[in-house]
Order: structure tokens, then sequence, then C-alpha cells
């Protein structure tokens, strides 16, 4: 689970870890937990760390990442009619960003024999990747509000949605391919041509899988004659009605 900063809570953390899932979060700026060990030994003269919290000694540091497991207390769920405190001990990481001279801190319940802390950088930068993701379904294939509440209709939408995209992002690999390397293709950008090009993608990939193209004139023919015979038309019911009175 990747969480930003609105959905930060040691409690939830807490349930996470307890039914065995695994949480990357960057860690609030208030959060100040209590550093109970060093997961990363440094050489020389390094300044330790245990049993001091972590917003005391991170100005004093210029270590290039931070790797400690911290103790955060928390208020459990409520159980006859109280809620009871309670300690969790996580994993933070720091990475430093040269820039803006401090850390980008994360916590989680990841093991480091597994995940350095600029993997669990990394990991985290993906998080924006599912937002966009999101964004581009929403914007351009509408999956924020549905005109139907037939779950069948619900269904065949997202699937169609979902199977555009991976299309989009096929065809957009292709393009990559066969344009100047110095050509950069943003992703939301894409998606907006993608759709303003659909009909005539599909017009070309008919012709390539060798299917006929359907009878234009026919077509519009059947679909706009008059289906029920012995319902008029509203121009039909004027025009009998007025007839007689522009005859006379």
């Amino acid at each position: 689970m990747l969480f930003d900063l609105g959905y930060f809570k040691y409690r939830r953390f807490a349930l996470i870890d307890e039914n065995d899932g695994y949480f990357v979060s960057r860690l609030k700026q208030n959060a100040n937990p209590v550093i109970t060990a060093e997961l990363r030994e440094w050489r020389g003269r390094a300044i330790p760390l245990e049993g001091k919290q972590l917003r005391v000694v991170l100005d004093d540091l210029d270590r290039k990442y931070i790797d400690v497991e911290v103790e955060v207390e928390f208020k459990r769920g409520p159980y006859n009619g109280t809620r009871s405190l309670d300690t969790k001990r996580f994993r933070v990481v720091g990475v430093r960003n040269e820039d803006a001279d401090d850390y980008h801190l994360y916590i989680t319940n990841l093991a480091r024999k597994e995940f350095f802390p600029a993997d669990l950088a990394e990991i985290y930068r993906c998080r924006w990747e599912v937002e966009l993701l999101f964004r581009e379904l929403k914007t351009q294939y509408e999956l924020d509000e549905f005109d139907t509440s037939d779950e069948h209709v619900v269904k065949i939408l997202l699937y169609a949605a979902l199977l555009s995209l991976l299309v989009s992002r096929d065809l957009l690999d292709l393009v990559t391919e066969q344009a100047d390397d110095e050509l950069v293709f943003p992703t939301e950008r894409w998606a907006a041509t993608f759709r303003s090009h659909a009909q005539l993608i599909l017009h070309e990939l008919s012709e390539y899988l060798g299917y006929s193209p359907p009878p234009l004139l026919e077509r519009l023919i059947e679909d706009a004659q008059k289906i029920h015979k012995q319902r008029p038309i509203l121009q039909e019911t004027l025009a009998t009605a007025t007839q007689p009175r522009c005859e006379a």
C-alpha cells in the first residue's frame, strides 16, 4: 500500500502489518518518533541515534541515507467503550535532498535486507504514476461518473476503458520507438491525442486486418428509417393537420 499524507495514521499502519500486508508512506512533518535502533552501521565517529527523537537529530546529520527503527504510540480502535494506547515499531528511512538540504522521510514495514532506502524512495514515486493513471481514466474515459446504474453496463464501460488504455499504451510504445530520440510524449497529452484519433485508428486497423468497411448508404437507410409503421412522426402529424387549411 502506498499512502500520501492524507491517509497517514499509525493505527492504520499497525493493522496492515498485523494482517501480513506492507506499506510505504511519507512521514508527517510533525511526526517525531523515538529511534530504537539503527539499521545501518556507519564508519568513523558517527552520531549515535538510538534513544533520541528523530527530529532532534536530523539537523545534525549529513548522511546520504537514514535507516532506523522507531517506536510510535497510537490509540487502538474502541473496545467496550474505551480506546487503549499501544505502541508499534516500524522502519523509517531518509533520503537526502541536496537541493533543499534536508531529508525525504518514509515510514514502512518493508525489511532492509530486501529494500534499501533508495528503493523505498523509488517505490513511493510510483504513487504519483498511479494518481496520473486514475486521472487519465477519469478525464479521457469518463470513469468518474456513469450515466447508468445497470451493473452489466458499468462492467462493460470499465472493461472498455481498461482495454482502450492498454491499446493506447502499446501504441505509445510503438510511436516512441519510431520517433526521434529527443522527442518526449507526456502521458496525458498522448491520451488526449489517442482519443481524438480513435476513429482513424480503428479505420486503419480494420483495413490492416482485412475487414471490409460497412456499406455506408445501406447503413444510413437502415438506421434512419421510421421503425413503427403505425406511429406517425410529429412532422407528418402537423403536415396532415394543416394541409386542409392550406388548400382552403
